[in-house]
């Protein structure tokens, strides 16, 4: 069979781009080992506009947020299912420092398009926010499992679910030949997976293991929670809390320590008892060493693409970055040198 693509990972990066390619009129095929793309159907889904201790506007966020809720719409209609969640998320603030500093962020209007409102004193009772907080809007989760699972159903007999054995590949004049499949091209979409690729494994992964709990608790607002932990509802009186970043111990399972750390950060913002925990899993991000992720070609093989790296951002990151990279290889549009494999080509 001829194809234009063959994509090796059909987890969040290898889904979005195979559809991108295929609105552009091209034939793909992909290659996916249940189970193999874990770090995605762990990750907790969400998507937010401000990040990290210091709340800082997540980078180029004011391209990548107008993009995420249209895509994943647009993918709710053609698998017929639902699996994206809009949600407010609400930060408090724990100084009159932090109070002031948002009210200067109101007038910056790459900061601004994001902020639904701020508040300058507590709103709920069960809520550490003596300063109020700032409530957030172009923000949500997305519920990976069922769009992954929809998006494999809509893929059909284009999706292998068994592994790809690169050893089996065979290069020839017009591309790559694989079992029954010929194709133009190969693009590697398969996160950690490519560190064991003869053609990627250069490329400076810095893997992160992330753990999240389920736990039942009481008290349901209608936002997401977000202040050293993010409490994201799944269901009445039910919450995904997370998440650990380390880069130690990448091959050991939960950890008790994880577990106390989570629950500790999440009561110190929801002053509400933890019924119980319902579960706890950990995941592997395919992270980079500049947190930027990989996009372009090889420096030396023909045909040969990366799409991955998108660490624990991929449900925000991918929307976008799937349109460049699908318009690049099939119209040879430029790719932002920020993530551009290139940079790191001196390094083979």
């Amino acid at each position: 069979m001829e194809i234009d693509f063959l994509i090796i990972g059909q987890g969040l990066a290898g889904t979005a781009l195979g559809y991108r390619l295929e609105q552009l009129g091209q034939k793909i095929v992909i290659f996916d080992l249940p189970g193999s793309n874990n770090s995605s159907r762990v990750a907790a889904g969400l998507y937010n506009p401000v990040t990290g201790r210091k709340m800082v506007k997540s980078w180029i966020a004011e391209y990548l947020f107008p993009e995420i809720e249209p895509f994943y719409q647009e993918l709710e209609q053609i698998t017929g299912r639902e699996f994206l969640t809009k949600k407010k998320i609400y930060r408090p603030f724990l100084s009159i420092e932090e109070q002031n500093e948002w009210m200067g962020h109101s007038s910056d209007p790459k900061i601004s398009m994001f902020i639904d409102q701020i508040f300058t004193k507590s709103q709920y009772p069960e809520l550490r926010d003596p300063y109020g907080g700032v409530l957030l809007q172009m923000s949500g989760w997305l519920n990976i499992n069922e769009y992954l699972d929809g998006m494999a159903d809509y893929f059909g007999d284009r999706l292998h679910a068994r592994e790809f054995n690169e050893n089996l590949l065979e290069k020839t004049s017009g591309g790559w030949r694989y079992e029954n499949f010929h194709s133009k091209n190969l693009i590697f979409c398969n996160g950690l997976g490519a560190l064991k690729s003869r053609f990627f494994s250069y490329l400076p992964f810095a893997p992160v293991k992330g753990e999240i709990l389920e736990v039942a608790q009481d008290f349901d607002p209608d936002f997401i929670v977000n202040r050293g932990v993010f409490r994201v509802q799944l269901s009445k009186g039910i919450y995904r809390v997370g998440s650990t970043y380390t880069w130690h111990d990448l091959e050991t399972g939960p950890s008790e320590t994880a577990k106390k750390e989570i629950l500790g950060k999440l009561l110190e913002v929801v002053h509400v008892p933890v019924e119980s925990v319902k579960s706890h899993k950990i995941g592997i991000r395919p992270a980079t060493k500049d947190r930027k992720p990989f996009l372009g070609k090889h420096p030396i093989k023909d045909s040969v693409y990366m799409f991955n790296g998108f660490g624990a951002k991929g449900v925000s990151l991918i929307p976008y970055f799937s349109k460049m990279m699908a318009q690049y290889l099939v119209k040879s549009h430029p790719i932002l040198p920020e993530v551009d494999i290139a940079r790191y080509f001196k390094y083979i």
